[in-house]
Formats: structure tokens, sequence, C-alpha cells
């Protein structure tokens, strides 16, 4: 089984890997975790910040990436289970759906903040767009909501 598991830093996020760490899979299967970075453009106005070139941001977004992607899978690594690590540049959106088509994912798990109305309208959801466009099987897990006792 091929599972490309989308990863950005945030909780939904790290609840995924928890539930795919979670989880036994079938023997073989390949975990690819990928964390896509989005294109940094400030605007016309703003001064970069600090002095760091766009060069010098790209680079950042690029080291956080790293660092995502081989946590998670020192996270899920198993007996039985390959995992890989890749990175992209581009919108999440698609760059999700494409890396599955390209890599013939089996399954897509991606993690998801809950957002509604308002803030979905004006945020949008990475996952709802996978789950529109993927060619595969996709995963949704919700954040976990902490509960006041």
């Amino acid at each position: 089984m091929r599972i490309l598991l989308a990863v950005d830093g945030s909780a939904p996020s790290q609840d995924a890997v928890d539930e795919v760490a979670r989880r036994p899979w079938p023997s073989p299967s390949t975990v690819r975790i990928l964390s896509v970075t989005q294109p940094y453009t400030p605007p016309a106005t703003e001064v970069v910040l600090a002095g760091a070139t766009l060069e010098d941001i790209r680079k950042r977004q690029a080291a956080e990436a790293e660092r995502l992607t081989k946590e998670a899978g020192e996270r899920i690594a198993a007996p039985g289970l390959s995992v890989e690590t890749a990175i992209q540049e581009g919108d999440p959106r698609t760059e999700i759906v494409d890396a599955a088509d390209e890599w013939k994912a089996d399954l897509i798990v991606v993690g998801s903040h809950g957002r509604t109305g308002l803030k979905r309208l004006l945020l949008g959801s990475i996952a709802a767009a996978v789950v529109a466009h993927a060619h595969c099987s996709v995963e949704v897990i919700r954040g976990r909501t902490k509960s006041a006792t």
C-alpha cells in the first residue's frame, strides 16, 4: 500500500501523523511524508524581514519542511513499513494531489483544522480541495478538540 501523508507542522497535521503511526498497515507498505512550502512573495510595500533575501526565506522554509518530514518519519517508523520524505514548493491544494497522482498513492492522509463558514471561505480548506480533486482515497483527520473537564 502507498500512503501519502501531508504534513505542515500544525496540530491537526500532528494528529494525522499520530493516526498513521498507530495503525497496523499491511506489509509491505510505504508512507511518503510530504511537506509543501508556499512561495513567499512580499507585498511591494513590505520591507523584507531583517535584511533577509527571498532566497534566505525559501531556505528557512525548506529547512523547516525537512525537519517536519524527518520528525514525522521517525514517529511512524515501524517494521514492514517503508518511509520516504518529499518536499514540494507550491500551492498545497494542487501539490498534494499532483504528488499522489505521480506516485500512484493508494491513500492520502491529511489533517484538517475544521474551519467552517467565513474562516473556511477566506482561508480555504486544503483538505476539502484534496478530497475534491484526488484520484485515490483520502482520509481527513480532524483536529482533536480539547474539552474542559
